[in-house]
C-alpha cells in the first residue's frame, strides 16, 4: 500500500511539472493585453457626434513595433455628416485595426460580408474585403464589388471612395445596368435619420436592391 501511494504521488507531481513547462512556453505577443465584450464607442468633435463603433468583442494586442485590435465577432460603424445626420454605415463579419509604432501609420481592415451604405444617397456597396485609410480619408478594395443605388446596379473588381462613401468609383465593371427613366413623383423617406439612432441598435439592417 505504501509503495502504491508513492507511485501515485509521483505521477501527480510529474503531471503538474509538465503543465508548468507548457505555461512557460506561451507566446505573450499572441496573447491579447485587453479584451472588451459588447464594445460601444462614441467619437465627438467639439460636441458634434462624428462616429459610433459597436463590436461583440474587441481584442487588443501589443508588441515592440505595432499595436492592433481584432474584432472576431464583427464590427459595426456609424458615421455622421457635418449637420449631424447618420450618413454612412459599415457592417462586417470580422475586422482589424492596426497602428504602426515605427511609421506612425494607421489602417482599418474589414473582412467577410462587408456592407457599406450611404443612407443619404440610398447607395449600398457589398464586398469581401475593405480597407479604410484614415490618413488619406478614403476606403478602397481590389476585390469583387456590387453596388446598388436608385440609378441601377453595378459590379466590378476594385473600388475607391472617400471615407463617407459619397463618391464611389468602381473599376473593371461588367454586366451592369442603369435606370434610364425615373419617376419624378417618387418620394424617398430617410427613415433612419427620422428615428435618429444613437444607442446600440442590434436590429439595424442593410437594405439592398435585388438584381
Amino acid at each position: 500500500m505504501i509503495a502504491t501511494a508513492s507511485a501515485v504521488a509521483f505521477v501527480v507531481f510529474s503531471s503538474c511539472k509538465e503543465q508548468l513547462q507548457e505555461a512557460e512556453e506561451i507566446n505573450i505577443a499572441e496573447t491579447p493585453v485587453q479584451t472588451v465584450d459588447s464594445m460601444f464607442v462614441v467619437q465627438t468633435d467639439n460636441g458634434r457626434l462624428k462616429m459610433r463603433i459597436e463590436a461583440g468583442i474587441m481584442e487588443r494586442y501589443d508588441n515592440d513595433t505595432s499595436a492592433y485590435e481584432l474584432f472576431p465577432k464583427g464590427l459595426s460603424v456609424f458615421a455622421y455628416s457635418e449637420d449631424g445626420k447618420l450618413e454612412t454605415m459599415l457592417f462586417s463579419d470580422n475586422a482589424r485595426h492596426f497602428k504602426s509604432k515605427v511609421r506612425s501609420s494607421e489602417m482599418w481592415s474589414a473582412f467577410g460580408n462587408v456592407f457599406v451604405q450611404n443612407v443619404l444617397k440610398q447607395e449600398t456597396l457589398q464586398t469581401d474585403t475593405l480597407y479604410w485609410d484614415q490618413a488619406n480619408k478614403e476606403i478602397y478594395t481590389d476585390c469583387y464589388v456590387k453596388m446598388y443605388s436608385n440609378d441601377g446596379f453595378m459590379q466590378g473588381y476594385g473600388m475607391r471612395s472617400d471615407e463617407m462613401a459619397r463618391n464611389s468609383i468602381l473599376y473593371k465593371t461588367f454586366n451592369s445596368y442603369g435606370v434610364v427613366i425615373k419617376d419624378s413623383t417618387k418620394v424617398i423617406i430617410d427613415s433612419v435619420n427620422f428615428i435618429g439612432p444613437l444607442l446600440p441598435d442590434r436590429k439595424t439592417k442593410v437594405v439592398k436592391k435585388k438584381k
